[in-house]
C-alpha cells in the first residue's frame, strides 16, 4: 500500500469516526509475530524476532515503519504473561512468555492459547 493509499484510508475512516487503523495495524502485528514464534516453538531472541517480521515485510513489499521496533515490542508486551508494565496478565490472555530457562530476551509463545486465539478471531471475522 503506497504512502498515498494509506492517508486515503486513515482520512476515510477518521471522517467516519471509525479510527480503526490502529487497531487493524496491532491486529498485523500480532498475527506476524504469532507466525514468527510459532515456528521457533523454543522461543527466539528480540533481535531475531524483529529481524524475521523485518524480512517477512521486505519480501512481502510490505511497509516498515519507522518505529516498527516499538510496535513490535508494544505488541509482545500487551499479550505477555509477564510483562514488565506490571499489569497482570488472565492466562487465558496471554499468548506470549518470556522462558526463565533462557538467558538474555528471549522470546516465546503458548502455541495453544495461540491457537486458540486464531480460532476464535477467524470466526469473528467471517
Amino acid at each position: 500500500m503506497t504512502y498515498d493509499e494509506h492517508s486515503e484510508m486513515f482520512e476515510q475512516e477518521h471522517r467516519a469516526g471509525v479510527g480503526a487503523r490502529r487497531p487493524r495495524a496491532d491486529q498485523s502485528m500480532l498475527m506476524e509475530l504469532i507466525k514468527v514464534l510459532a515456528a521457533n516453538p523454543s522461543g527466539l531472541r528480540r533481535w531475531s524476532v524483529m529481524r524475521a517480521i523485518r524480512r517477512e515485510r521486505e519480501n512481502a513489499a510490505r511497509e516498515i515503519p519507522q518505529k516498527f521496533e516499538d510496535e513490535v515490542e508494544r505488541t509482545f508486551r500487551q499479550f505477555c504473561a509477564d510483562a514488565d508494565d506490571g499489569k497482570p496478565r488472565a492466562a487465558s490472555d496471554a499468548l506470549f512468555y518470556r522462558p526463565r530457562e533462557r538467558a538474555g530476551e528471549v522470546w516465546a509463545i503458548f502455541p495453544d492459547r495461540a491457537k486458540a486465539w486464531l480460532d476464535s478471531e477467524s470466526v469473528e471475522v467471517n
